[in-house]
């Protein structure tokens, strides 16, 4: 009899060790809070945020960067010589380079040139290197491009987001959610809301809430320029847009990750009422937060106010997806927001009168 042989001992090894460090991270991160944003009791509605951003790297993205490792550790796509090579917007590539770093592998960030130097400068903390491109729908061109030319591999998490995490359970974000949640006065959430960026995190929260046999409806907000909302509504996959503003959410076509029936409804939301709710969120409860949980709050007030109306009690549960500090000179500087067109004072006007007092 013929046969092929590929065994590698010595590969295998150093995949189980490398497995065995990424676990041993998730270990020593444990959980993520949920913290109470502050409504008038007399509503019956409670809204909680829960803060991703305290991850090792700031970020949601540290949990779908995990994920990512561990599906190519373990698919056999990456080993103890290879070259990591991903297309982000900024945060999924910080903490691929926190990952990377800790298996000792090379990382190189394929990133839009508008990206935040506050980003920029974290993923080069971590030992990585960006390669800024000036058109963003080259980014996945450029990724193939350079994995190739370092036999690297190309983590792509616009394709592997949804598949990557464990829907069902194994301490994912949703499963966190209702253990958190399970001592609340109204434990079953009415309304989960996220963004969606590769819309790993949206599926795999859509399909726990039907696996689970929860009643809660989950809430997509989406950016000015996303293709993601245009597409929903159409049922049209080959939407274009010309991508957001909201760094991390929002893409400039339709990404392989986005699965559009694990969503209840979508919520379009402008660009300047996401950067108001983000000013916001920081003087209601003094955390300091990102563009992309401003477009989660600006939906969740508005999934409040029409709870409301309805004479309807529940709670609504949202994400904090990183922190403001990454965009000190984007969001939080009048001169860009000035720039760009963006005027949050009617919008932050509004928010502050949502809330008496």
């Amino acid at each position: 009899m013929d046969f092929v042989d590929r065994h590698d001992t010595g590969t295998r090894h150093w995949v189980a060790e490398a497995i065995r460090k990424v676990e041993a991270d998730a270990n020593r991160s444990c959980d993520t809070h949920l913290h109470v944003f502050p409504l008038p009791p007399q509503w019956g509605v409670n809204l909680y945020l829960k803060d991703e951003s305290v991850h090792p790297t700031g970020s949601l993205k540290h949990r779908l960067a995990r994920s990512l490792f561990l599906y190519g550790l373990a698919n056999g796509w990456i080993g103890p010589t290879t070259t990591i090579v991903e297309a982000s917007s900024g945060s999924t590539a910080v903490s691929e380079a926190y990952f990377a770093r800790l298996l000792g592998l090379p990382f190189i960030a394929v990133m839009p040139a508008s990206t935040s130097p506050e980003k920029c400068h974290l993923i080069e903390f971590y030992g990585g290197k960006c390669h800024l491109v000036d058109d963003p729908t080259t980014i996945y061109e450029e990724s193939h491009r350079l994995a190739a030319e370092t036999g690297g591999h190309f983590m792509d998490q616009f394709t592997y987001a949804e598949r990557a995490t464990d829907w069902r359970g194994n301490n994912n974000i949703a499963e966190s959610i209702f253990s958190q949640m399970a001592l609340e006065p109204h434990p079953v959430p009415t309304w989960i809301v996220v963004g969606a960026g590769t819309g790993g995190t949206s599926s795999t929260i859509g399909r726990y809430l039907r696996y689970r046999r929860h009643p809660t409806r989950l809430a997509v907000a989406d950016p000015e320029g996303s293709a993601f909302y245009p597409s929903w509504v159409s049922g049209d996959p080959s939407v274009t847009a010309r991508g957001s503003r909201i760094e991390g959410i929002g893409r400039p076509r339709v990404e392989p990750s986005f699965q559009p029936t694990v969503i209840d409804r979508m919520v379009a939301v402008p660009d300047a009422r996401s950067i108001a709710a983000m000013h916001w969120v920081r003087e209601v409860t003094g955390r300091d937060v990102g563009g992309s949980t401003g477009t989660n709050v600006a939906a969740c007030v508005e999934l409040i106010k029409e709870m409301r109306e309805a004479g309807e009690r529940g709670s609504v549960v949202t994400l904090i997806c990183d922190g403001g500090e990454r965009y000190r000179g984007t969001y939080c500087d009048p001169a860009w927001l000035a720039a760009q067109g963006l005027d949050v004072h009617p919008h932050l006007a509004d928010l502050r009168a949502f809330l008496p007092g």
